[in-house]
């Protein structure tokens, strides 16, 4: 396996008769955000538990860090943060001593845990809060601090399972921007989500893991590539221009009431404007022109078929 900052291959779990995971290869290159998909029951946890050391997977290699995680598991216990679907923040001390607390955890000493303490909370405007109990804190409040508690030790690979879970979108929008700040800063995210968008904004490469096996990996736009149905929507209010545009892009699904031409179209800007120049050639004009191609919606659907309907939260579902 070449180094990376998480390498998997043949990574197999089960327990009982029933198979979580059956071969799952992955690659995490290095000051990435890599985000794993897949409904619930696909493995997607069980994968972040191995890769985090909490579990031990039945078969396959694994590295992550540069360390064999079976080999040297403290090794790569010291290099990672792990931030889980449930807050790990204490609600009944405050956020400073959460933070004091997880600063005693890595052994640092009590002027260096008060210094990178109050770094933190202000890094992730927490400083107004920081001697209220964690109790009173909104959710979005909580799952800042429970980041903040995270990175205390400094680790260079983060695994976020489901961070935003029940989050408002206000609230969405400034984990994202967090994230995409570690990012910045070198660190690697790995990431499991339910909100499909969440990995379309941050990702930089994306795997679907579906029965226990990745069914695809790629980009979102190479994964978005992997499904048809891309098309351009031209409308006409002048039935000369509808009847003659249709003779001259030839291929395509035409409605003669609403006078709109559908044609494929891998929404590029060069398939784009060759749809536009054959209409300018012909001295043809649309009212209307709208670009439509697969998001990860249809990704997800087409790749894990019926059952693999996510479990939106309510929020997600208006």
């Amino acid at each position: 396996m070449t180094e990376s900052a998480i390498a998997a291959r043949g990574l197999r779990k089960s327990y009982g008769d029933k198979s979580v995971l059956d071969g799952v290869d992955l690659t995490v290159p290095e000051g990435t955000v890599f985000s794993l998909l897949g409904p619930n029951g696909a493995g997607k946890t069980t994968t972040v538990q191995i890769l985090s050391t909490l579990i031990a997977p039945d078969s396959g290699q694994v590295r992550v860090a540069g360390h064999d995680l079976a080999a040297d598991p403290r090794a790569v216990r010291a290099a990672i943060g792990v931030t889980g679907q449930f807050s790990a923040v204490d609600g009944l001390i405050t956020g400073e001593e959460n933070m004091l607390l997880m600063a005693d955890l890595h052994h640092l000493s009590r002027r260096e845990g008060r210094r990178v303490a109050a770094e933190l909370l202000e890094r992730f405007d927490l400083v107004q809060a920081a001697k209220k109990p964690a109790a009173t804190y909104s959710g979005g409040m909580k799952r800042r601090l429970d980041i903040a508690m995270t990175l205390v030790g400094d680790p260079r690979i983060i695994f976020l399972d489901e961070p935003t879970t029940g989050l408002d979108p206000r609230s969405r929008h400034t984990m994202w921007q967090i994230i995409r700040e570690l990012v910045t800063d070198g660190v690697t995210v790995f990431l499991t989500t339910q909100y499909l968008e969440e990995a379309d904004q941050l990702a930089d490469r994306i795997a679907v893991l579906d029965n226990g096996r990745i069914a695809a990996e790629g980009t979102a736009r190479e994964l978005k590539g992997l499904v048809p149905g891309g098309h351009v929507r031209l409308r006409f209010t002048d039935p000369a221009a509808y009847q003659s545009a249709a003779l001259v892009l030839g291929a395509g699904t035409r409605d003669e009431e609403t006078q709109t031409l559908r044609i494929p179209s891998d929404g590029s800007q060069r398939e784009l404007r060759s749809v536009l120049d054959r209409l300018d050639s012909a001295g043809i004009e649309a009212d209307e022109l709208t670009v439509h191609t697969p998001d990860l919606d249809d990704v997800f659907f087409a790749l894990t078929g019926s059952a693999g309907v996510p479990d939106q939260p309510e929020e997600a579902v208006r």
